[in-house]
């Protein structure tokens, strides 16, 4: 049995979440049944002091139910060297706020903390730009703040997407036609005319069959995907938009496009990812705050957080 590690989370309210298909409160679940240490932390709980990264954080105890699911102990204040590891789990929007939090963690890093995904890391992975370096495993694929690129992709694909960069769950996603007549104002919305990048993808009817959601812990995929089926009427998959989630065993292509992104993944310290994949495309790479392990987990009899605890019991900071 492994010696007891204190873990600490950094992640929205506690309070805010849906317990039932709250990926970080299955991981803080799955600390508790192995005998580990749960430490809560909000954004507004860090600080540096003399160039050394400090928290307040609350020992907390969870419980698997809908409500009344969580206590919180008064905290301690002091140095982040008194956690074994720390999860940064706050979801978007990854805004300067944000970025000012990894680089308090990259302080606790540099003293010896194992923090889980790299604060480095998380400021270079773009969701949406790091599909760019798998051009092989994407669709046709723009990233421009130019209109007039964004048209002339359009008349080539025929049918695209666009979405904003740092967007979650579905919102401001534009399926354009070419030929509709509110192109004009769809780009004028997304780009603030010419002012801001977007990413803009040929547009993939397989999304139909569902948009599936890969988790990868270290690189290596769990061996069931969370297919999003859009609700009736929607072209959008996202869960957080009505879509419905499915669990269905990985193909081989998913495997292969698993096994492309592995290696990049393991040497940047990216340990916990979800990537999104419509049809034989790689879409995104989710790197702050992935979701999908409960609805996989109640489908097919996993423990998706259990195997990641493990992963951390066993494993080294690079």
């Amino acid at each position: 049995m492994p010696e007891p590690l204190d873990i600490a989370v950094v992640m929205d309210p506690i309070h805010t979440i849906k317990p039932a298909k709250d990926s970080t409160l299955a991981m803080l679940l799955a600390m508790a049944r192995k005998g580990h240490r749960a430490h809560y932390i909000e954004l507004a709980d860090l600080w540096i002091a003399d160039g050394v990264a400090h928290a307040r954080s609350r020992a907390v105890t969870v419980r698997d139910q809908p409500e009344d699911f969580h206590d919180l102990d008064a905290g301690i204040e002091g140095p982040m060297t008194r956690f074994d590891a720390v999860l940064m789990r706050k979801d978007p929007p990854f805004d300067l706020e944000y970025v000012y939090a990894t680089y308090i963690l990259e302080l606790a890093e540099r003293d010896g903390v194992r923090v889980v995904n790299r604060p480095g890391a998380l400021r270079d992975v773009n969701e949406k730009a790091f599909t760019a370096h798998f051009p092989q495993c994407c669709p046709p694929t723009l990233i421009t703040r130019d209109r007039g690129r964004i048209r002339a992709f359009l008349a080539q694909q025929e049918r695209i997407v666009v979405k904003p960069m740092d967007g979650m769950g579905g919102a401001s996603v534009f399926r354009v036609d070419l030929g509709d007549p509110n192109i004009s104002v769809i780009l004028e919305l997304m780009t603030e005319f010419d002012q801001r990048t977007v990413i803009a993808q040929r547009f993939l009817p397989e999304y139909q069959q569902g948009d599936k959601r890969i988790i990868l812990i270290h690189g290596e995929p769990v061996d069931y995907a969370l297919a999003r089926i859009p609700a009736a009427g929607e072209s959008r998959a996202n869960l957080a938009a009505g879509g419905r989630g499915e669990a269905v065993p990985l193909t081989e292509r998913d495997r292969w496009i698993c096994a492309q992104l592995g290696p990049e993944l393991r040497s940047r310290g990216l340990d916990f990812v979800g990537i999104d994949v419509i049809g034989d495309y790689l879409t995104e790479i989710n790197v702050t705050s992935p979701t999908g392990i409960r609805e996989l987990d109640k489908a097919r009899g996993l423990d998706i957080a259990g195997q990641f605890i493990d992963f951390l019991e066993t494993s080294r900071a690079p």
